[in-house]
């Protein structure tokens, strides 16, 4: 985070508490009746939609769940302004993806050591990436960066979902059975979409798929796929060079692609040279970063599936 950042950081970390506390002295209010405080829902920023989603499914009408991320804005490099820092005072929980993923959290953590930060990734075994972009499993190395994109295979969502209700049910245990029940509701829904994906990726002969960016390892691995890029990279906003274009292309021409994949908010000619080169198409393949007013987080990835298809079973 740069130093404007920072300091922007330090100087909302000691005007609001004092700002607060004048106004509270001003006029306190008066304590709210038993009533209210049992119908009182739980404020909750969600770092990106992905994680809006799940926290909705999860906490539905007990939460508040806002965005922290501006819709259509890129959460790869998205870093908190004045009135993101207000919003993060005064809410109960922020829950985010984890793994690196909100690379602004640790400087909002250190500057109001309250906020109550929920980290879904915990529990989910990271895959690791080398320094020039190309997968790698393997121990943790100082080398070594770990891949954020948990979110697009459904059973490490699953594990993303119970981290989501094991921190609602903290903070209110009194609900303990409802949180709980919808979370194992919204992991049967992802366990059909499991079943579905293998069962139907079964059907395909060709293991081989080329992504726009880095984002579908995890999904990759789980059903047994081999993903390529576009970029040579976590990065979907980074610029490919000739050289690295001509690789894809030689490489897709070996494998005999017949699609090449792009994606949501960047600019589909890189993908649709490649494609021209080698006689194939360009389809779009999701992930899944931002919202989408035709589709539900789960029909989206039916979408994906569909394309995905068309990439393997042709």
């Amino acid at each position: 985070m740069n130093n404007q950042i920072k300091i922007i950081l330090v100087a909302f970390g000691v005007i609001v508490p004092v700002m607060s506390f004048a106004l509270w002295n001003v006029d306190s209010p008066a304590e709210l009746p038993d009533s209210d405080l049992e119908i009182q829902k739980i404020n909750v920023l969600a770092s990106f939609y992905p994680i809006e989603e799940f926290t909705k499914k999860v906490g539905k009408d007990k939460v508040n769940v806002s965005l922290l991320v501006n819709p259509g804005a890129e959460p790869h490099d998205w870093e908190p302004q004045v009135k993101d820092l207000q919003r993060i005072q005064e809410t109960d929980l922020i829950i985010i993806n984890g793994l690196g993923f909100e690379t602004w959290i640790d400087d909002v953590a250190e500057i109001n050591s309250d906020v109550n930060v929920i980290d879904t990734s915990n529990g989910i075994d990271p895959i690791y990436i080398e320094s020039d972009y190309r997968l790698q499993i393997s121990a943790k190395s100082k080398e070594l960066t770990t891949d954020p994109h948990i979110w697009l295979n459904p059973i490490t969502i699953k594990t993303q979902v119970q981290n989501i209700a094991d921190a609602l049910i903290e903070f209110d245990p009194q609900n303990k059975i409802y949180y709980q029940n919808n979370a194992d509701a919204y992991k049967l829904e992802l366990d059909s979409m499991d079943k579905k994906i293998r069962n139907e990726l079964a059907q395909c002969s060709k293991k081989d798929f080329f992504a726009f960016h880095d984002a579908f390892s995890y999904f990759a691995q789980e059903y047994g796929l081999n993903q390529h890029t576009v970029l040579k990279s976590i990065d979907p906003l980074s610029e490919p060079s000739p050289q690295d274009i001509q690789e894809v292309i030689d490489l897709a021409r070996i494998l005999n692609a017949n699609v090449i994949f792009t994606e949501e908010g960047v600019n589909p000619k890189m993908s649709q040279v490649i494609a021209d080169e080698i006689g194939s198409k360009v389809l779009m393949l999701s992930p899944l970063e931002f919202g989408d007013e035709d589709g539900t987080f789960m029909e989206r990835m039916d979408n994906n599936l569909i394309n995905l298809k068309d990439a393997l079973c042709n």
